[in-house]
C-alpha cells in the first residue's frame, strides 16, 4: 500500500475522530459498483448520501470535468463565472422559480435559507422572527441548521443553541396553525419534502398544498429543502413537484454536482431579491468546476432520462422488497417501506445498525438512519437488474436480524 493510498487503519491517527467509519477504504467505482483498497467489489445502494446521481466514472461526466479542470478550476466571485448563469437559467427553468445563489453545500444552502427568512422578517418591521421547523428534521450541523434540525442527539453538548424556531410534528396542519396562532413573528415554514436523516419520511401531498396555502394566506415563506430529496431522486426534479407546488426558497445540494460539491438556493418572486450586494457571500460556492459539474449532471440525467429511471427502478426496487418481505410486513416487524424513487426506507422494529457491516461484508453498501431505518439512496443510473440485487443481499440480513432476541 502506498503512502498516498493508506490502508482504513493507517489514515485514522491523524484525523478526528467525528465518523463511525466502517474498515473499508474505496479506491475506485464503474457505474452502481464500487471497489476497496482490497478489491472487494460492492454494489453501491448509498451513493455517498445520495450525491452520487451518475454513479462512478461516468463515461459523459469525466471528460466534461477534466476538460474544466484543464481551464480553470476556481475563480471568486469578485467576477463572472459564465456556466452559473447557464446552471442558475437550468434550475430556474426546472423548478418555476426566479434566482439562484450558489454555495458548496447542503448546510450552507440550509444556512442561507434562514438569512432569508430572517431578514425578509426585518424587512417586514419584524425585530425577532420566527421560523416553524419539523419534528425528526435534519438541516446541518453549523449552530444554526443545527438549531432548525429535530434531532435531540446530534444537538446535545451545543448548546445553547439559536432562538427563533417552532418546532411542530409532520403531517399535521392543525398543529401548525395552533402552533403559530396570533404570533406576528412568523416569518417561514422550513421543511423537507422527504427527511432523509430522521428516517425517510415523506411529507403528505395534501399536507404541502395546505403548508402552502397558509404561508399564501399569512404572508410567510414557504422553504422546502430538497438537499437530499431533490435533483431526480424521486422520479421529478424536486420531490414536492409531486404536489403540483412551487416553494418560495428551496435549497439544494447533494446530487447536483454528482460528486463535486455543489449547493444551491433557488428562490422564488417572494424572495428572489432579500439578498442585496453584501448580504451574503462564499468563497468556493459556484466556482468554475461546480458550476460545470452542475450543468453536465443536468444534462445527461435529461439525455438519459434519469428521471424516468429513478421512477422505475424506485418503484420494482420497493415492490421487490415488498414482496421479500410480506412475511415481516405482515406481522410488522417490519413496520413499513416508504419513500419515493430512489429514496426507500425500510423501517423495522428494532434497531438495525449493524445491518451497515453486515451488509457490507456481502458487498452492498448502505446506511441506517433514525435507528431503526434502512435507507437506500442510490445512484440514478440503477439498473432493475441491480435492484434485483440489493433484494437478494439484503432481504435475508433483515430476517436474520429480526429473528435474533
Amino acid at each position: 500500500m502506498t503512502a498516498a493510498s493508506p490502508t482504513p487503519e493507517a489514515s485514522s491517527p491523524h484525523v478526528m475522530n467525528t465518523y463511525g467509519r466502517l474498515p473499508i477504504a474505496l479506491s475506485h467505482g464503474q457505474g452502481c459498483h464500487v471497489w476497496d483498497t482490497h478489491g472487494k467489489c460492492y454494489l453501491d445502494a448509498l451513493g455517498g448520501i445520495a450525491v452520487n446521481t451518475l454513479g462512478h466514472n461516468h463515461a459523459k461526466l469525466v471528460p466534461a470535468l477534466q476538460d474544466q479542470i484543464s481551464k480553470i478550476i476556481h475563480s471568486c466571485n469578485y467576477y463572472h463565472v459564465p456556466n452559473q448563469e447557464v446552471l442558475a437559467k437550468k434550475l430556474v427553468e426546472l423548478s418555476g422559480m426566479c434566482n439562484v445563489f450558489f454555495c458548496s453545500t447542503g448546510l450552507e444552502a440550509n444556512e442561507a435559507a434562514l438569512k432569508l427568512a430572517r431578514k425578509f422578517g426585518h424587512d417586514k418591521g419584524i425585530e425577532r422572527p420566527e421560523i416553524v421547523v419539523f419534528e425528526k428534521a435534519f438541516h446541518g450541523r453549523s449552530i444554526a441548521t443545527l438549531s432548525a434540525t429535530g434531532n435531540p442527539k446530534v444537538q446535545a453538548g451545543f448548546g445553547p443553541l439559536v432562538e427563533g424556531f417552532i418546532r411542530v410534528p409532520l403531517n399535521d396542519i392543525e398543529s401548525l396553525k395552533h402552533a403559530t396562532a396570533g404570533n406576528p413573528n412568523v416569518v417561514a415554514v422550513f421543511l423537507e419534502a422527504i427527511q432523509g436523516e430522521g428516517g425517510v419520511n415523506p411529507m403528505h401531498l395534501d399536507y404541502l398544498r395546505e403548508v402552502r396555502s397558509l404561508c399564501d394566506a399569512r404572508d410567510w415563506l414557504m422553504m422546502v429543502d430538497e438537499v437530499q430529496c431533490g435533483m431526480g431522486r424521486t422520479g421529478k426534479w424536486f420531490a414536492h413537484q409531486w404536489a403540483g407546488i412551487v416553494p418560495d426558497v428551496m435549497p439544494l445540494a447533494k446530487g447536483l454536482g454528482s460528486g463535486v460539491p455543489v449547493g444551491a438556493v433557488v428562490a422564488g418572486p417572494k424572495a428572489a431579491h432579500i439578498f442585496q450586494p453584501g448580504n451574503h457571500g462564499t468563497t468556493f460556492g459556484g466556482n468554475p468546476l461546480a458550476m460545470r459539474a452542475g450543468v453536465e449532471t443536468i444534462r445527461i440525467m435529461e439525455e438519459d432520462g434519469l428521471l424516468e429511471n429513478a421512477a422505475r427502478v424506485g418503484a420494482h426496487l420497493s415492490q421487490g422488497l415488498a414482496t421479500a418481505l410480506a412475511a415481516e410486513l405482515a406481522c410488522g416487524s417490519v413496520r413499513e417501506i416508504r419513500g419515493q424513487g430512489l429514496m426507500i426506507g425500510v423501517d423495522l422494529t428494532k434497531p438495525c445498525g449493524a445491518l451497515v457491516q453486515q451488509c457490507a461484508d456481502n458487498g452492498l453498501l448502505i446506511s441506517v438512519t433514525a435507528d431503526t431505518v434502512i435507507r437506500l439512496v442510490p445512484p440514478l443510473i440503477m439498473t432493475q437488474a441491480e435492484a434485483d440485487d440489493v433484494v437478494r443481499i439484503l432481504c435475508p440480513l433483515i430476517r436474520q436480524l429480526l429473528q435474533v432476541q
